[in-house]
């Protein structure tokens, strides 16, 4: 009895760390979600003020009750531009990501659906653009265009897509084998049916869950291309631009100005990232005991 007590008490620690630790975890990174899309949606809509206000008086301010995040060096609020600019970036990333994971998406599921030569094309393709490094290609992608918002979801889109490519493609090679689809092509339906009546279906939780776990690869990619100076325009509050106009800044000491808009690049990306895990994890509860989480 003593040797049966002592082998179960490992397992129902193991059982508390998994059950009762992560989920409060993941309840902050929701809690934290939903405060900055409410301060996204509505401070632009309460703010009376002006983000692009120049005070020449207010220059350089530390972090104050007037001005929680300090002013920037010509006068304008740190706090109000960093929310601007978390909003700029979470429209961009969100429509880089769909965009990703719909140009992804539609090449692994010509690849996984038709097999064969195209497949096999198609996923040397995914493989080239692999080897390319991101970064460098988005750079000269959105060199070839002015400074806008459009130039960086392309740049996302072109270096993100096949990551989506390679899930859909696998999900379909894995849908090919199921009775229900062995049971509809011998019941006469054409591939164009199977794709829309049975692959689509079942590929949109995963679909939905790549373009959230994208959404934090192209918020950093964004801010990148901003920071480079190549992202959005320099006169549009972006948490890239901020951080690249904080730069001169800190050479006087003014470390609010860098500091707040790189956090709010760090923690909106975290707080997604471990939501989309969990939810990875609860449609998924054999990659858990894989992982030994």
């Amino acid at each position: 009895m003593t040797l049966e007590r002592s082998s179960r008490r490992p397992r129902r620690a193991g059982v508390r760390r998994a059950g009762v630790r992560r989920p409060g975890r993941h309840r902050l990174a929701l809690v934290t979600v939903v405060v900055l899309v409410l301060a996204v949606v509505l401070v632009p809509l309460l703010a009376r003020l002006d983000q692009q206000l120049v005070d020449l008086r207010s220059a350089g301010l530390p972090p104050s009750l007037a001005h929680p995040f300090g002013t920037d060096e010509v006068g304008r609020d740190v706090l109000l531009r960093s929310i601007y600019g978390l909003r700029v970036s979470l429209l961009v990333g969100l429509a880089a990501a769909v965009v990703s994971v719909v140009v992804g998406g539609l090449v692994g599921l010509a690849a996984g659906a038709a097999g064969g030569p195209l497949d096999r094309l198609l996923m040397r393709v995914v493989d080239g653009f692999n080897a390319l490094p991101h970064l460098l290609f988005g750079v000269f992608i959105v060199a070839l265009f002015a400074p806008s918002a459009t130039a960086v979801v392309v740049s996302v889109a072109v270096t993100h897509w096949t990551t989506a490519a390679r899930i859909v493609r696998s999900e379909v090679l894995s849908l090919r084998g199921r009775p229900f689809v062995d049971a509809a092509v011998s019941g006469g339906s054409g591939r164009l049916r199977i794709v829309v009546r049975h692959f689509l279906p079942n590929l949109a939780p995963h679909l939905l869950l790549a373009t959230v776990l994208m959404i934090p690869h192209a918020i950093w990619h964004e801010t990148a291309l901003s920071f480079l100076g190549l992202g959005m325009p320099p006169h549009l509050a972006s948490l890239g631009n901020m951080i690249n106009d904080g730069q001169r800044s800190l050479l006087v000491g003014d470390w609010w100005s860098s500091l707040f808009p790189g956090l709010l690049i760090l923690v909106p990306t975290l707080a997604v990232s471990s939501l989309a895990q969990h939810v990875r994890d609860r449609a998924n509860p054999r990659w858990r005991s894989e992982l030994n989480l």
